[in-house]
């Protein structure tokens, strides 16, 4: 059984799945830094060749010169626009070039998140991102694959085919925001002997806030566990939900006020029993927070509040 407090371990289980221990009247590795280290890879002659065509079509692009646009291409390449519209032969590139100008003064080209591979030595492909530009309109922005070719005159254009890009995946970062402070490493250190480790982390697109803790008792671990924290839009709220290993798992409801957080858990220990508390978070600095919780209850009983605890930021 533990010998912990409980207001240690609640200090960052924060929907009190620990009740049944103090109940029973029992009480109860650090992340690893990455280093990302980037290096550069030198391209060769050819690649060095697509690169500056690729700037030299923008180029021409946003001075809105047709004829110069067409040049880039072979004679017989391909365009597919989006809505499967296909040009062919640089006749009926120039004839478009002129009507989109026309119709579109001013448009201007940004291409991102390019990337050149070499499928042969007179044969490369690329992928990326167009983004058009129009004034008084919503950027437009597809995905494309272009073939170039090595001509006599150079690397060209041998067909491009664009796809609307796909809509961004929907974040409740907004909502969750205010929650920020909490992304890193925190440890508690009340009781001797004894510390409460948790690290947060936003998943991809930020839609959920995921915490992992761990109780350390003489530097072995002795109780983990994690909570999930996101947005519920039908209900308009923060919830979290909180799974520990000894096998309880809890529900709660946050809200703030200032720099106040006041969670509303509701708990299901390993034994069944229902528990319930009140846990209060108060935001002192971007390394300093204050936990206590009162209104705890197992079973319908009511048990002490829990004094406040200061929780620090880990270096």
């Amino acid at each position: 059984m533990k010998n912990i407090g409980y207001g240690l371990l609640l200090t960052f289980v924060l929907t009190g799945t620990a009740w049944s221990q103090e109940a029973e009247q029992t009480s109860p590795a650090k992340p690893a830094s990455e280093e990302v280290v980037s290096d550069e890879v030198a391209l060769n002659e050819d690649e060095i060749a697509i690169f500056q065509a690729i700037d030299s079509y923008t180029a021409a692009f946003n001075k809105g010169d047709a004829q110069a646009l067409a040049d880039h291409w072979t004679d017989d390449g391909e365009y597919v626009s989006p809505d499967g519209k296909v040009l062919k032969g640089k006749d009926a590139l120039v004839k478009d070039y002129l009507s989109y100008f026309q119709e579109t003064p001013g448009a201007k080209l940004e291409v991102r998140d390019t990337h050149v591979k070499m499928i042969s030595p007179r044969v490369a492909t690329e992928t990326g991102v167009a983004v058009v530009m129009v004034a008084d309109q919503d950027p437009s922005e597809t995905t494309y694959e272009a073939i170039h070719v090595k001509t006599p005159a150079g690397w060209r254009i041998d067909s491009i085919k664009e796809v609307v890009a796909p809509l961004p995946a929907p974040t409740h970062y907004q909502q969750l925001q205010g929650l920020e402070w909490m992304i890193g490493t925190w440890v508690d250190n009340a009781e001797e002997n004894a510390s409460v480790e948790t690290t947060g982390r936003w998943t991809t697109n930020r839609n959920f806030l995921v915490r992992t803790f761990r109780v350390f008792i003489q530097d072995q671990v002795d109780f983990e566990g994690t909570q999930v924290i996101g947005w519920d839009p039908s209900l308009g709220v923060i919830r979290s939900w909180t799974f520990d290993s000894d096998g309880g798992f809890a529900a709660g409801r946050w809200s703030q006020s200032g720099n106040r957080w006041t969670v509303q858990s509701l708990s299901i220990l390993p034994d069944g029993r229902q528990a319930s508390s009140t846990n209060i978070y108060d935001l002192i600095d971007e390394n300093t927070v204050e936990f206590h919780s009162i209104g705890r209850q197992v079973a319908g009983e009511l048990l002490p509040n829990i004094e406040t605890l200061t929780i620090i930021r880990s270096e």
